[in-house]
């Protein structure tokens, strides 16, 4: 394991802090130091990803039923190619998931298993490993020494370390590929459908301009829902998501444009 790759997770980790508090004769409770040292997840976990795939669907599909509709076609190939873009789009965005997520955790897994067979075979060198570890972040060397042969002395708690600081995951905290494949088609589809609705009852310029309004008002939500995870600016974050998907989408009804009147 590369000394190298030590990250501050396992440092800080509640085990370790566990580990720390015991060799150093300190009685304060796992509950307190959880109180003290909890962070909020960053990464967003599966509501950062379902944002970002309504996001993709109204841009996808906005873009490409104004596009469409710049070429002044029936009402129903409008619908036809709204609903093709929401089925298509929807179906690449969770195959796409499904094999990245897949690959991702037979990677995982496979390293996982790896890392505990060592653990299994070799503990004295893995606890070497791990004190030299907290050594090169400034801990004392009796003190690492003392930390390392605690959270070894459970095999599963020095499986989630190890895997932690070499692999940065938790082993019982890798994703579902199925699970990551079907929020992401609902996603998708949903962000896809909002541009489309219209064109279900009514169809023209009517249908264009209010494709474009509800498609305004659902960047607005997406970008200040996006701002939740940033804590960034809601403004910014909505203005920034109603200017990239206005772009998007006045471009591609341009070229509808103009390839309608030149067809």
């Amino acid at each position: 394991m590369s000394a190298a790759r030590f990250g501050v997770t396992g440092f800080l980790n509640r085990n370790t802090d566990q580990a720390a508090s015991k060799a150093a004769g300190d009685d304060t409770s796992g509950a307190e130091i959880m109180g003290h040292g909890e962070h909020r997840d960053i990464t967003g976990g599966a509501a950062r990803a379902a944002v970002f795939g309504v996001s993709d669907g109204l841009v996808t599909n906005v873009s490409l039923i104004l596009g469409v509709a710049g070429a002044h076609p029936t009402g129903g190939f409008v619908r036809l190619a709204g609903l093709a873009g929401l089925v298509a789009g929807s179906f690449s965005m969770a195959l796409g998931e499904y094999v990245s997520m897949r690959a991702q955790r037979e990677l995982f897994e496979r390293e996982i298993t790896i890392e505990a067979e060592e653990i299994a075979k070799r503990p004295e060198s893995e606890t070497r490993e791990l004190t030299r570890l907290y050594e090169s972040r400034g801990v004392p060397r009796e003190l690492a020494e003392q930390i390392s042969k605690i959270l070894m002395s459970d095999p599963k708690v020095a499986l989630s370390i190890h895997s932690m600081e070499e692999l940065g995951v938790h082993p019982d905290s890798i994703g579902s590929p199925i699970q990551a494949a079907l929020s992401s088609f609902l996603a998708f589809a949903l962000g896809a459908i909002i541009p489309l609705f219209a064109w279900f009852f009514v169809a023209g310029s009517l249908a264009v301009w209010i494709s474009i309004g509800v498609s305004f008002i659902a960047s607005v939500l997406v970008g200040g829902a996006l701002a939740v995870f940033t804590g960034r600016s809601i403004f910014k974050s909505a203005a920034r998501q109603v200017l990239l998907s206005s772009l998007a989408a006045g471009v591609t009804y341009l070229v509808g444009m103009l390839v309608g009147h030149t067809a």
